[in-house]
């Protein structure tokens, strides 16, 4: 069970060092670390999910009180924090990113039409 929340925790650690940075080179911060560094760039519910597990993980490392340790929370904590971290794959982000481009330029050739549109009632051709 403690195995089980300090892996939660040691994930969720990876993942902010990854997506938001805030670790150096080579090392591998505990979760109480990333927040300390890089929780403010964190949601208001994504930061209390990651305080909740950190809470948790400390908690886990005393034998008297982690046998009454709620891992439900945890896990939903984790399974929150890990669902917005998990960052987005290299295919939808460019997919995302070209339609994005495309509702730019048909924005634009709406604008433009409106336009042309305008000047042709204002002028009185149509």
């Amino acid at each position: 069970m403690t195995d089980d929340v300090q892996a939660m925790a040691d994930e969720v650690a990876q993942l902010m060092a990854q997506r938001l940075g805030g670790a150096r080179r080579g090392a591998r911060p505990d979760l109480a670390t990333m927040l300390r560094r890089r929780g403010g760039a964190l949601p208001r519910r994504q930061r209390r999910a990651a305080q909740l597990l950190a809470r948790t993980q400390a908690q886990a490392g005393i034998p008297k009180v982690a046998r009454q340790i709620d891992t439900r929370r945890a896990a939903r904590a984790h399974a929150d924090l890990v669902r917005y971290l998990r960052p987005l794959g290299k295919a939808a982000r460019w997919q995302a990113g070209a339609l994005n481009l495309a509702a730019a330029v048909m924005f634009g050739l709406m604008l433009l039409a409106a336009g042309v549109l305008w000047v042709l009632v204002w002028r009185g051709f149509v």
